[in-house]
């Protein structure tokens, strides 16, 4: 049975998808289980009124299985994964938090507003870190297989990369080459292709924080 997905809709564009990471990370895990599913997209500045009734947080993504509305990316992937165990992407234990600190260093990093609070330097070493089990144990996390742990961490990787460049100018240093492989692998699959907001939706989904 073909699951219902609630995700965040584009910012002055509510029929277009737009820029949640932990939206796409669903997204992706379904495609790439192929598991047919439903997508409803949500205004997130004006949300309707059904959505609320069954989602009272009012937070995305948000799938319904078996008449039940989840949230959470996290518990969400979990069930997917329970419900649909083939292609397996349950990642074993030592791989499993590979990465993890990328996202709040990047978020950091962009919102800094003092070059010298040492933002910059704690990202650059997490990315050193993921370039390092990469070479070791590419080309993904687990090997030569996706895993739940990729899936998480391409859209969050692709929102770094557009952010960064355009409100600090700020490429990943050419010379983490494992990375940049695995971006570059990861953002050109099909699954990646059809679940990625658009370059400007991207940047106008950070813009008010990074002006906070």
């Amino acid at each position: 049975m073909a699951g219902e997905v609630c995700v965040k809709a584009a910012a002055g564009a509510p029929d277009v998808l737009g820029d949640c990471p932990f939206s796409q990370r669903v997204l992706l895990t379904l495609e790439e289980k192929n598991v047919p599913y439903k997508m409803h997209l949500i205004n997130v500045s004006d949300k309707p009124k059904w959505f609320l009734d069954v989602n009272p947080e009012g937070k995305v993504p948000v799938i319904k299985f078996d008449d039940k509305f989840i949230p959470d990316s996290d518990v969400i992937v979990g069930i997917i994964e329970e419900k649909y165990p083939t292609p397996s992407f349950s990642p074993p234990p030592e791989v499993a938090s590979v990465g993890s600190k990328i996202f709040p260093s990047f978020v950091k990093f962009l919102k800094s507003k003092d070059p010298s609070d040492g933002s910059e330097q704690a990202l650059l070493d997490e990315l050193k870190a993921l370039d390092e089990h990469l070479k070791a144990h590419g080309p993904y996390v687990n090997g030569e297989n996706i895993c739940a742990v990729d899936l998480s961490l391409a859209p969050k990787l692709y929102h770094l990369e557009i952010a960064l460049g355009h409100f600090k100018g700020w490429k990943i240093p050419e010379s983490l080459t494992h990375v940049h492989n695995y971006m570059k692998s990861l953002f050109s699959r099909e699954s990646f292709e059809k679940t990625k907001a658009a370059k400007q939706y991207v940047i106008a989904g950070w813009e008010p924080k990074v002006n906070a």
